[in-house]
């Protein structure tokens, strides 16, 4: 059953978002900034549905006092592709630092330049980290949420962290809060496989780091905080998988 499930997922995914992006096409040239938002911003709610309802893996969300208000960094753990998406109806008005190869792909990558996503080119180095800063001060100053993955790739449970120093270049350039995002999605949705897994997936909003730290300071925290609290959720998981029922923890919200 979760071989098919699956690949019914994959399918009904696919083709809902081609249908959504394609179909407010006729609108594209014309929409302002805020209704292509709103066109990702359902078009990521249809896939959280989806899988809640065909794979049977729910969202949990935690922490969302740890959000302030305004302009913020959501530094994200990253596990799969689930939170590439996920994670936009959960703030007000998000946009994502991502590899610039990702504004030629057909359609999909016009919506990202039409609603402000960042892109950056990972072989530029000093002039890609300038543009990167430049763009992303651009949004901050509109009140955005900048999601960035600082690991800038996918990486398994448990495999050893590997953060980049663009977050840090943010974070001291920027002078804004930093929201470490922890998660355990890559159980249930693995990286380059289409399986799905049922379950509780669990994004944790964790308590923001204030600015005025050193970039050294400020990654080690980081790093700390988010990856212990992923460990946790991981760990979380895994043991609710050997019990018919865990209790939900209090505060607790599904999305």
């Amino acid at each position: 059953m979760i071989f098919l499930r699956s690949f019914l997922f994959n399918v009904a995914f696919y083709l809902v978002t081609a249908a959504m992006l394609v179909g407010a096409l006729p609108l594209f040239f014309i929409m302002p900034q805020w209704f292509g938002m709103g066109v990702v911003r359902n078009w990521a709610k249809a896939g959280l549905f989806l899988h809640r309802t065909i794979v049977g893996a729910r969202l949990e969300v935690r922490g969302y006092d740890n959000l302030p208000p305004g302009g913020v960094i959501v530094a994200s753990k990253h596990q799969s592709m689930f939170e590439t998406f996920a994670l936009i109806p959960l703030l007000k008005n998000p946009t994502i630092v991502m590899k610039r190869q990702v504004r030629w792909w057909p359609i999909f990558g016009q919506y990202t330049i039409k609603t402000g996503m960042i892109h950056v080119d990972r072989e530029g180095k000093t002039s890609a980290l300038r543009s990167l800063t430049a763009r992303a001060r651009e949004e901050i100053g509109k009140g955005r949420e900048i999601i960035i993955f600082p690991e800038g790739t996918r990486r398994a449970p448990g495999a050893p962290p590997d953060y980049q120093t663009g977050v840090a270049l943010l974070y001291r350039t920027l002078n804004v809060k930093v929201v470490p995002v922890a998660l355990n999605s890559g159980l249930f949705w693995p990286r380059r496989s289409f399986v799905r897994y049922p379950g509780t997936i669990v994004v944790e909003f964790l308590p923001a780091i204030p600015p005025g730290l050193d970039s050294r300071a400020f990654l080690a925290r980081l790093q700390a905080s988010i990856e212990t609290a992923s460990d946790r959720l991981v760990a979380e998981a895994r043991g609710a998988r050997e019990k018919p029922e865990l209790p939900r923890k209090a505060g607790a919200r599904p999305a």
